[in-house]
């Protein structure tokens, strides 16, 4: 059986619903609500805790949150759930989201840091529960607005 040739007009609308359709897979490359609130609730808890000045609290209470992130982390943070209907494939989004997620994490931690000892040297009460507050606001409106970021990256690198 023959076929007859695609002409060039043909193969480049063939390309573009492909690119289309592509964008299209990486609009769906989100994190759950889920996931920003929780991690905010236990930052904030977190520096409630270190508050209390128990170290021994603070340090189980420390390796409690790391470790129930570290069990629902991957399942998320790859970007690959955001959606319902679509479960985006791991050769569209790679460890970009994930990388993203973990840099701001540590930023995050070195910012809680600083606004701690800031409050605390200023003669706050409870500062780290101040700057756990204040990071868990960046956490819950900045999460989404990484994803917006990591959705832009992943188009300009899928339109290469």
């Amino acid at each position: 059986m023959m076929t007859q040739p695609i002409t060039p007009a043909e193969a480049q609308a063939a390309l573009r619903t492909v690119d289309r359709e592509r964008l299209r897979v990486i609009e769906n490359v989100d994190l759950p609500t889920w996931y920003w609130w929780g991690l905010a609730l236990g930052w904030i808890a977190l520096g409630a805790i270190a508050d209390l000045k128990h170290g021994w609290l603070t340090l189980v209470a420390t390796l409690v949150f790391g470790a129930v992130h570290s069990a629902v982390a991957p399942h998320v943070v790859d970007g690959r759930h955001g959606s319902e209907r679509l479960r985006v494939g791991r050769d569209v989004v790679g460890k970009e989201v994930a990388r993203l997620v973990a840099a701001g994490l540590v930023a995050l931690a070195g910012l809680t840091i600083a606004a701690s000892l800031a409050a605390g040297a200023d003669g706050a009460h409870h500062p780290v529960t101040m700057a756990s507050v204040l990071v868990a606001v960046i956490i819950v409106l900045g999460g989404p607005r990484l994803l917006v970021y990591a959705r832009r990256r992943l188009a300009r690198r899928s339109g290469r």
